[in-house]
C-alpha cells in the first residue's frame, strides 16, 4: 500500500480537495486497492469542521463526494504512517516540519513540485477562486500519480 497524506492550513479547502481528486483519479484507473489517501491540517482552527462549501461545490461538478470528511490535525506520528506527505504551499511545508520534525526519510513534498511549473497553490479561503485551486490541484495530483507509478 502506498500511503499519501495531503496537508494544508485548515483541512477544509485545498487538502481535502486534493485527497478526493486523487482518490477519484486512482479509482478511475482501477488502482484504489494500492493506495491509502487522506488529508490533514497544520492548524487546529478547523478541527472537526466539514469541508468548505466552495470545495464541495467545485468537486460536485465532477461527481466527487466529500461526504463524511471532517478536518483533522497533522500529528508527529503521521510521519511514520505515510509514505508521501504533500503540502499545498511553502508555509504548509514549514509547519509540517515543525509538527513532525526533520524530514529524514524525504517524504515531504509540495504538490506542484510534481508539475512542470512548481509553485504554491493559493488558498481559496482567501482568494475565493476554487476554480483555480481545482486546476492547480488536478495538475499536481496528475503529476504525483505519474511519479508514483514510475517509481513503483
Amino acid at each position: 500500500m502506498i500511503k499519501i497524506l495531503f496537508v494544508c492550513l485548515g483541512n477544509i479547502c485545498r487538502s481535502p480537495m486534493a485527497e478526493f481528486v486523487f482518490k477519484d483519479m486512482v479509482k478511475k484507473r482501477g488502482l484504489s486497492d494500492l493506495f491509502v489517501i487522506s488529508s490533514a491540517a497544520t492548524s487546529s482552527e478547523e478541527t472537526g469542521n466539514p469541508v468548505h462549501p466552495g470545495t464541495r461545490k467545485k468537486l460536485r461538478q465532477y461527481n466527487i463526494s466529500v461526504d463524511g470528511k471532517r478536518a483533522v490535525r497533522l500529528t508527529e506520528k503521521d510521519y511514520q504512517k505515510y509514505d508521501y506527505i504533500i503540502g499545498m504551499e511553502q508555509a504548509n511545508i514549514r509547519n509540517m516540519i515543525r509538527i513532525m520534525g526533520e524530514d529524514r526519510d524525504k517524504k515531504v513534498y509540495k504538490l506542484l513540485d510534481f508539475s512542470d511549473n512548481p509553485r504554491d497553490i493559493a488558498d481559496p479561503w482567501y482568494t475565493g477562486n476554487f476554480d483555480k485551486t481545482y486546476e492547480d490541484i488536478y495538475e499536481g495530483c496528475e503529476g504525483l500519480l505519474e511519479y508514483i507509478l514510475r517509481e513503483k
